[in-house]
């Protein structure tokens, strides 16, 4: 009988170059990955973007693991939920700025309110719709749009304060009404 290969070793012919390494540990790893994210949220799609977005972290990082400091299996955990954590920070400010943005669980917006919103969006001038459409849309932090822009950090959190006041103002009457 053939010894399996512990996870620590995938890691380790990972490192060392060989891709049947990290296609071992995604098909070890990705389905408690998965259930430990859904069971977590109760989203799928969110389980399987952090997923992926943790394998991606994976390949950049491969040589940061340590066996020293715990288990390739607690290294991907850990990996996954800061990025769920980072995720979900993100939408509870969101719903706290702009209610009528953040995704929906128990009210979903129909056609119409998506509708004026987009065009609400479309309104605003384009540096302060580009910081809107990266941070909501795209649901990247500051600092990545910062670098995607080339702009300073502190550019972006003023043009993000000031598209919210401006969606905010434009919004806020009309959906208060219809809502």
């Amino acid at each position: 009988m053939k010894k399996m290969k512990r996870n620590e070793e995938w890691m380790k012919i990972y490192q060392n170059g060989d891709e049947a390494g990290y296609t071992a540990l995604y098909e070890k790893l990705h389905e408690p990955l998965y259930c430990f994210l859904y069971r977590y949220t109760q989203e799928e799609q969110l389980s399987i973007d952090i997923i992926q977005d943790t394998f991606e972290i994976l390949q950049k990082k491969k040589h940061t693991f340590n066996p020293a400091k715990g288990t390739v299996k607690a290294y991907l955990f850990q990996i996954a939920y800061r990025l769920l954590m980072n995720k979900l920070n993100r939408r509870k400010k969101w719903r706290s700025l702009l209610p009528f943005l953040a995704p929906q669980t128990h009210h979903s917006i129909n056609m119409d309110e998506k509708l004026w919103i987009q065009q609400a969006i479309a309104k605003l001038p384009d540096k302060q719709r580009a910081i809107i459409l990266l941070v909501y849309y795209e649901d990247l932090p500051q600092r990545e749009i910062a670098s995607i822009l080339n702009i300073p950090v502190g550019t972006v959190k003023s043009r993000l304060h000031q598209a919210i006041k401006t969606l905010k103002e434009d919004l806020k009457e009309d959906f208060y009404v219809k809502g």
